[in-house]
């Protein structure tokens, strides 16, 4: 499982350093083939090859003359690209990529479980700081009966 938050540059080139904690896991899972597309949440999605492919055949299966399961398609496997890490632990990321998810210098890098998703540092704590004040969330702990969890 891959978990926390660390803050990476990304370098002139588009290459961002996996932090060096994940690194080790990463070359035992996948040889460091990655697979990075978008989210509808304009960050960018990072999955071991392996845990990708179980995506891409859920994908797959969804109703082809389904409109919405055609544009789930076109954006998450259409914008899909393979990455390998360098002998530096260092992904280069498409250009078209960075752009979609405003990457232009630091970098948050947040573990989530098997994937990490990739943030603008500054998009990022804008998010957390409305995810703290947002009620809604609140409301979905309580109705997935997480009121009983205790952190």
């Amino acid at each position: 499982m891959f978990r926390g938050v660390s803050i990476v540059n990304l370098d002139a080139k588009g290459r961002l350093a996996i932090p060096s904690r994940h690194r080790e896991r990463l070359e035992e899972m996948c040889a460091s083939h990655l697979i990075v597309t978008v989210d509808r949440d304009r960050c960018l999605l990072l999955y071991p090859e392996p845990e990708w492919e179980v995506i891409e055949r859920k994908f797959a299966a969804l109703p082809a003359l389904d409109p919405t399961a055609r544009a789930l398609q076109r954006l998450y496997v259409g914008n899909a690209q393979s990455v390998d890490a360098d002998a530096q632990g260092r992904i280069l990321l498409p250009q078209h990529l960075r752009d979609f998810a405003s990457l232009d210098k630091r970098v948050a890098f947040v573990g989530q479980g098997m994937k990490f998703e990739l943030w603008d540092e500054q998009a990022w704590h804008e998010r957390i700081e409305a995810s703290l004040n947002d009620a809604a969330i609140s409301e979905l702990a309580l109705s997935a009966g997480l009121g009983s969890l205790t952190l």
